[in-house]
């Protein structure tokens, strides 16, 4: 073994402690950073080695393997720094895509204090994407629609509401119509029906047709609702017997009686959505944290931009009690003209609304003495 030296570098880290063999070339060495020969003595722990002392040779061999040891280090330390570089990055990748899995939902606040979902989508499969660009933007709304009317058929059989209505006839918007409402849903068993529709009103106002009854039972009747008016009038005129989507019935109505009631109002918006999918230029959005008389609702919005003969809206709310999983509210809206702001075409709101109160058939029934008939 030849001469052991120890070189010292700028600091502590720079350090090299060699043993040189000038005979066989063998060189070991610790770590080395930058090292440099110095003139004078230097100590290695076991004896004090003069650069002077050093032969050519011994000091030209230590130079050389000095210049490979630093290349050999320098790669050994960029090799080690991009590994550690990837290990990071790896990790922050994990980090990212576990974070966005489920693609998790922030919420915005919009005017009126409706707050519309906004959600921070992960990446899907292609094969997934492409089904995704397949899809209408009525289709979410859809399903919704026909989960409601599942949950009218299969869980609710009566209530009673303050059904609050408004509605443009011949171009004239009229006034908000407040009725006191029961109503008793179709039944349906083997492909009978077991209980019929059944819709008792009794109007509060606007003056004009306070006190009014309407009393309709679908298949009895000769098919004929019952009404009568308040006042004066009633006390005056007895009741009638009229056809629900006769003349006389369908006087300042966009549609008779016998389509009243939450379960008429899911079916007929599936039933529009369906049509309405066939074609394009159609917007929906859906927007949570809205309130109708203090219950939380859903609020589904469908645009229509453009006019065209087979929409029947520009714009339509449909508003979904969180709780009860019924639409207690719908307004449709026209298209705007000259540049004013959408018109009102029809607005229907079910307030107070009590599900399954066990109505007896003495509801629907004229001869009720609670009742005016």
């Amino acid at each position: 073994m030849g001469k052991v030296v120890n070189w010292m570098g700028k600091s502590n880290h720079d350090k090299l402690g060699m043993a040189i063999d000038s005979k066989n070339g063998a060189l070991f060495a610790t770590i080395v950073q930058g090292a440099t020969l110095t003139e004078g003595p230097h100590r290695t722990g076991r004896e004090t080695v003069d650069k002077s002392s050093l032969s050519d040779g011994d000091e030209i061999f230590f130079k050389w393997n000095l210049l490979v040891l630093r290349r050999n280090l320098t790669m050994t330390i960029k090799a080690t720094r991009m590994r550690t570089l990837c290990g990071i990055l790896s990790v922050f990748a994990l980090l990212y895509l576990t974070a966005g899995v489920g693609g998790q939902e922030r919420t915005g606040t919009l005017p009126g204090s409706v707050r519309e979902p906004v959600f921070r989508i992960a990446r899907t499969p292609a094969a997934a994407a492409k089904k995704a660009k397949k899809q209408h933007p009525l289709d979410p709304a859809l399903v919704v629609a026909k989960n409601c009317l599942a949950n009218i058929q299969a869980n609710v059989t009566d209530y009673t509401c303050t059904l609050v209505k408004r509605e443009r006839i011949n171009g004239k918007l009229g006034d908000y119509e407040y009725m006191f409402t029961k109503i008793r849903n179709q039944r349906v068993q083997n492909g009978q029906v077991v209980s019929p529709l059944s819709v008792y009103m009794y109007f509060i106002k606007p003056s004009a047709v306070k006190g009014r009854e309407v009393i309709f039972v679908a298949g009895q009747n000769n098919g004929k609702m019952c009404a009568h008016e308040g006042g004066t009038k009633g006390r005056l005129i007895p009741a009638v017997w009229l056809a629900p989507n006769g003349v006389i019935a369908m006087k300042g109505q966009r549609y008779p009686l016998s389509e009243i009631g939450i379960e008429n109002l899911v079916e007929k918006l599936i039933e529009r959505g369906n049509r309405d999918r066939r074609f394009a230029e159609c917007e929906v959005e859906f927007r949570r944290g809205a309130k109708i008389n203090g219950r939380a609702c859903t609020v589904i919005q469908v645009t229509h931009p453009v006019r065209r003969a087979h929409f029947d809206f520009h714009i339509a709310r449909i508003f979904i009690d969180n709780k009860l999983n019924v639409p207690i509210r719908y307004a449709a809206l026209d298209w705007p003209k000259d540049g004013a702001a959408p018109e009102v075409v029809e607005e229907y709101t079910y307030l107070n609304l009590k599900l399954n109160v066990d109505l007896p058939d003495s509801d629907f029934d004229p001869k009720n003495p609670k009742y005016g008939f």
